[in-house]
């Protein structure tokens, strides 16, 4: 047994602290193939106190570069105190936000995001213009490298920050453009009249909310985007012709991608408000149906669920202000009630739309109740669905944010992954052959088919994707035109009728080799032509190269390299130009003849690698 003495008690210093728990402090670390790795939250980091001056009327530009690695932001505000530089860089629970006078409803509270960048950074250097003089601090790993005196300067009031996060923590980290740029349009979409530039990019925004949602649409909605704006809130909403809801939230220009107590209030208040006004019993389920909307509140001395401030758990806004939930309440109660009052052609449609709702709920009422209980007694004794093991509740806390769950085709890939995968996280559902194509059917048609009645059972999204059980569902299907097939009609079914799981980064496509290639001292699986030919280099003379042609081929020994830790991924996303509609029936519909000439408009033939 263990002893446990004196020198068993030891005291880290705040870098070492930071740098051996970094995920208290940033969440996961990553490589910046996803947009929540911990590099885009060091940037978020520094550009939340940019964000913060200009909130409280300092500075009308930020400026942004991303070079190889090495990340500036230059702001305008007042700048740092010249004589508390170092202290607000490099001790913990230091700062200006702590006094409410100063910074009443800024982003960063508790003194720790500015010093994790400056722990998770090889090199962080820190820079406070003020009054014509000038401080600058430059640290390595936390640990200050230089600290020259205050000096004279000529340069604007303001904060330049430079740092490089630390490639040993972060390993072979880059920054790609696309969740750069959509989290610097979120912050002047949130803040009308600031001016972000980044890279030689302009970010504007002129009206707020309403560009947001113009930006993230991906339906056209029925009627002109709803704006109400008052002190501390600011909201938007439509409806679309789509299923489920669509919400994004914010907080003090953070966005709170899984939403908290303002959300809740929000959507329970724009069903209850639009429920009163027509004087009807409607659903909430209903009137919700289809919604578009975003919901951005200021909230004094925030609570957050966690560092990285995704979740808000505040329930007051402020130490003497309403509760979270009158607040909202009693906004959209008036604002959106009188709005209704004031423009009957966009209240006829809402009611249109709701009416047309509730007849489509009520006509898969009773299919959807044997299918639901057909779910059940699937779940019970279901081959198509190999689960996890992790519990919601468990003694080390919620797990679904590890979960995963991959869709195979067929027995013989679905078995390779089963007997390879981390049956602590990771489930997987089989598919039978190729699943329906359903452009322009109902939802009804969940219900019906039972490979999509027990998809959407296994991943427990009838209600509503709040209520997902796998934070990843990674479509895993074949290299060939089969496979290609099974995954477009798969991502047909989700963008019909889970339209949120896509939108929200849920749905991912399993990369797998497409050749292995080794002697008899080094193995390599490629994933493309270029890195089967960098292999063969690697390998010398007389190499063995393999095809896969198929998921099945590859051993469940070999297939625990390929779902692990390093498993490669592809997010699936959608840009503003995607309409959903439109792109579905030009990919999935009945155009053969349309279809044909772009693929052979847009067709490459590629040389026989043989």
């Amino acid at each position: 047994m263990a002893e446990y003495v004196d020198d068993n008690i030891i005291t880290l210093a705040w870098n070492e602290h930071i740098r051996r728990r970094p995920g208290m402090y940033i969440g996961k670390l990553g490589d910046g193939t996803y947009s929540d790795d911990g590099i885009y939250v060091l940037l978020k980091e520094v550009l939340d106190n940019s964000i913060d001056e200009y909130m409280m009327g300092y500075g009308k530009t930020i400026e942004v570069k991303i070079n190889e690695g090495k990340v500036l932001v230059r702001d305008y505000g007042r700048g740092v105190p010249l004589n508390k530089l170092e202290d607000v860089s490099s001790k913990m629970n230091t700062g200006a936000k702590y006094d409410s006078k100063a910074f009443k409803k800024s982003v960063g509270l508790n003194g720790v995001g500015i010093k994790a960048v400056n722990a998770l950074s090889t090199y962080f250097h820190i820079q406070s213009f003020r009054e014509n003089q000038t401080k600058e601090v430059t640290y390595d790993k936390g640990e200050v490298v230089s600290s020259p005196k205050i000096t004279k300067s000529d340069e604007p009031n303001g904060t330049l920050t430079e740092f490089i996060p630390d490639n040993t923590l972060f390993t072979n980290y880059q920054y790609k453009d696309e969740y750069v740029e959509n989290l610097l349009k979120n912050y002047a979409f949130l803040n009308s009249g600031l001016t972000i530039l980044y890279n030689g990019k302009k970010f504007y925004s002129q009206k707020g909310l309403v560009d947001l949602l113009n930006e993230n649409m991906t339906s056209e909605n029925l009627y002109p985007i709803i704006h109400l704006k008052g002190e501390d809130i600011e909201v938007v909403l439509t409806h679309g012709n789509q299923y489920g809801e669509e919400y994004y939230s914010f907080v003090n220009g953070q966005h709170t991608t899984q939403g908290g107590t303002h959300l809740s209030a929000f959507r329970e208040a724009v069903a209850k408000t639009i429920k009163e006004f027509y004087n009807k019993n409607y659903e909430y389920a209903d009137i919700r149906s289809g919604i578009i909307a975003a919901i951005s509140v200021k909230v004094e001395e925030p609570v957050f669920e966690s560092q990285t401030k995704t979740k808000l758990g505040s329930k007051d806004m402020g130490p003497n202000g309403p509760t979270v939930a009158k607040f909202v309440g009693d906004f959209i109660k008036k604002e959106l009630d009188n709005f209704l009052y004031k423009h009957s052609e966009t209240a006829e449609i809402l009611n249109k739309k709701i009416l047309d709702s509730e007849k489509e709920r009520k006509a898969i009422a009773g299919v959807a109740k044997i299918a639901r209980e057909r779910a059940k007694k699937a779940n019970l004794h279901n081959k198509k669905l190999r689960d996890c093991r992790f519990h919601y509740n468990d003694s080390k806390g919620d797990k679904r944010e590890e979960s995963s769950i991959f869709i195979t085709e067929g027995d013989s890939a679905s078995g390779s992954i089963t007997k390879s995968r981390d049956v602590g996280t990771q489930a997987v559902f089989s598919l039978r052959g190729k699943p329906l194509n359903t452009l322009g059917l109902t939802k009804k048609i969940v219900y019906e088919n039972e490979e999509f009645n027990l998809l959407q059972a296994a991943l427990n999204v009838e209600d509503g994707i709040e209520n997902l059980r796998y934070n990843k569902i990674i479509i895993a299907t074949d290299a060939d035109v089969d496979g290609m097939h099974i995954r477009l009609l798969l991502l047909t079914f989700f963008l019909q009728f889970f339209p949120d799981l896509v939108k929200k980064g849920h749905v991912y496509i399993l990369q797998t080799p497409l050749f292995r290639v080794r002697n008899k001292k080094q193995t390599f699986y490629c994933y493309s032509e270029e890195e089967r030919l960098a292999a063969l280099e690697k390998v010398g003379a007389n190499p063995e190269i393999t095809r896969f042609k198929g998921l099945g081929e590859i051993s469940p020994d070999e297939f625990r390299n390929f779902i692990g830790k390093d498993m490669r991924i592809e997010p699936v996303s959608m840009r503003k130009d995607d309409l959903v509609k439109e792109l579905l029936e030009f990919y999935m519909g009945k155009n053969t003849m349309e279809r044909q000439k772009f693929i052979i408009d847009n067709l490459v033939i590629e040389e026989d690698v043989a």
